[in-house]
């Protein structure tokens, strides 16, 4: 038993769902899946309404043939991306319909994660981006940088027990770069213009860097981990370990060594650190959370002096 599209639907509070016998999803047919406005009849030929419409400052009865093209693409466009949208709506009505036939947890409803913002958590973990590296990466690295915020923002969203989640230094470059997301203000995510030195007390900040000589074996909830905002290209080795040094703070690197050896140097990017702590934080061991959040395709092989681990 599936939900079915219905488009036919025309009273306000009817469902556009109605249960029915399917296979399958991907057996719903897209002439069920129609778009009720648009206005390509089965002839490919614009219908017209009593109100003219405009198209690009035109109106529609005026249009030349070039931009009558266009038109009639940019419907058929539309049409599509509606269609796709209610598609795949069905498919993940469906999902959720089947896991809770076999009581298969699908995790946390949005109404749970709607309440599960960081002033409501239990997990009071502090974790830092430092963007203080505006000047060390060209235009095309601090896009990249953001999208990584991105992810690591969505991450910490869908958590039941979100960490407590900094921008610090965030101006200049990074800032106009991530202006580029409309409504990014109204984040569940704390911005701030200085450097954490201004916003944490120096004792509870922990810079993490593979480069230092400090292994952390669990997370403390009373601290800051620091992440660096920064795409490494191994052009800048060690520049978040010689900033804590000068600074004064406390280092420390992911134990991953003690689980994994690499070939190469141990550099992840700013969204997998990020991800590891949550799963720690969520109650994963370290070496589950590096399984569960490292690429498969990244050539790990079980540390040699690693049986005595837990």
């Amino acid at each position: 038993m599936l939900f079915k599209f219905n488009p036919h639907c025309n009273c306000v509070g009817e469902s556009k769902f109605k249960m029915t016998t399917v296979e399958n999803a991907d057996d719903v047919k897209e002439d069920e899946l129609f778009c009720k406005k648009s206005r390509l009849d089965v002839n490919n030929e614009v219908t017209t309404t009593e109100t003219e419409e405009l198209f690009n400052g035109v109106e529609i009865s005026k249009l030349t043939k070039s931009q009558m093209k266009k038109y009639k693409r940019m419907l058929q466009w539309q049409s599509v991306k509606k269609l796709k949208r209610a598609k795949e709506k069905l498919r993940t009505k469906n999902r959720k319909y089947e896991a809770k036939m076999q009581n298969i947890d699908i995790g946390p409803s949005r109404k749970q994660l709607k309440s599960a913002k960081m002033a409501n958590s239990p997990c009071k973990i502090g974790v830092v981006i430092d963007l203080s590296f505006d000047e060390l990466m060209i235009n095309k690295d601090m896009g990249k940088v953001i999208k990584q915020i991105l992810r690591v923002y969505t991450e910490n969203r869908r958590a039941t027990a979100p960490m407590q989640l900094h921008l610090t230094s965030f101006v200049g470059r990074c800032k106009e770069e991530m202006s580029k997301h409309n409504g990014y203000e109204n984040w569940d995510m704390h911005f701030h213009a200085t450097s954490y030195l201004d916003v944490f007390p120096k004792e509870k900040l922990v810079y993490l860097s593979s480069e230092s000589d400090n292994v952390i074996n669990e997370l403390e909830q009373d601290k800051i981990y620091i992440i660096g905002g920064l795409v490494d290209h191994n052009s800048h080795k060690g520049v978040c370990h010689q900033k804590a040094i000068t600074e004064g703070i406390a280092h420390g690197q992911l134990p991953i060594g003690e689980y994994f050896h690499f070939v190469s140097r141990k550099v992840f990017t700013i969204n997998q650190v990020f991800e590891i702590l949550l799963r720690v934080s969520e109650g994963k061991t370290f070496k589950e959370a590096f399984e569960m959040v490292l690429p498969k395709r990244i050539n790990m092989q079980p540390a040699l002096d690693n049986s005595n681990i837990e």
